[in-house]
């Protein structure tokens, strides 16, 4: 169906921070609140990778018959300067994966993890193996494993390109973070989101986009895009209402494509 949505659950940091939400209430919400049959857990609600807590978490998804379609995941990206630090990440991504297997997750988004916008060929190689590794674990559980276009080389659209072509495998790709490019313009930041749109295996859309969604979602759909239509927010501030008008706007542009 074209109009699937998921909210991430890292639109709801502001809330955690507080101990106002942890992941199961953040199933609750999703399934109740804003009646998705989808979950888009970011690893920073999860207070443990012991088997036993997340065996719990695949209950309540199931239970609730959640499909997640999404683990995010931060402080586990392949690449970092310091060894013992690039251990500790690799750990972490680990745990994650062995997650998203017990989870049932559909993707698992990953950084870079290149601060500089400049990437050289020692990194391009490196984080390339780690992915390539990543990516056959993933497709022996049936899931892709995505890089964001987040923070420093993976804004860089050709940078993206470099690495889809160095690991060249099926079940790696991109998760798409609208507008998220290092560009000095709003039309060369949309063109670089139709130019990735059919290499996105998961997307999130955040409050400014969701305000354009009448012009983004559509070019989107068109560029070749099939995935689930993620949203995102940021602010911490008046979450459930800021998501809840987000999740209206894209909803309302997808029954348009779909009809």
């Amino acid at each position: 169906m074209l109009k699937k949505l998921s909210v991430a659950s890292f639109s709801f940091h502001g809330l955690l921070a507080e101990k106002k939400m942890d992941v199961f209430h953040y199933l609750e919400t999703c399934r109740f609140r804003y009646n998705l049959d989808t979950a888009d857990i970011w690893n920073g609600f999860l207070i443990s990778y012991e088997d036993d807590y997340l065996r719990k978490i695949r209950e309540a998804l199931d239970e609730r018959e959640l499909t997640l379609v999404n683990l995010c995941c931060d402080y586990a990206h392949p690449w970092h300067e310091d060894p013992e630090t690039l251990k500790k990440q690799h750990a972490v991504a680990d745990n994650c994966l062995k997650a998203a297997e017990i989870l049932g997750a559909k993707t698992v988004r990953f950084d870079l993890g290149v601060w500089s916008l400049e990437i050289t060929d020692e990194q391009v190689s490196y984080i390339s193996a780690k992915f390539r590794e990543y990516a056959r674990r993933a497709g022996e559980g049936g899931y892709k494993v995505c890089v964001e276009n987040h923070w420093g080389a993976s804004r860089r659209v050709d940078v993206q390109r470099l690495m889809l072509e160095a690991v060249n495998d099926p079940n790696y790709g991109l998760l798409l973070h609208l507008g998220n490019w290092e560009e000095d313009s709003e039309i060369k930041r949309d063109a670089n989101d139709q130019a990735m749109a059919r290499h996105a295996v998961h997307m999130h859309c955040a409050q400014p986009y969701c305000e354009r969604a009448h012009e983004v979602i559509p070019a989107i759909y068109a560029a070749g895009y099939t995935g689930v239509w993620g949203t995102e927010h940021h602010s911490a501030k008046h979450e459930y209402d800021e998501v809840a008008y987000q999740l209206a706007a894209m909803r309302r542009e997808l029954c348009k494509l779909e009809d």
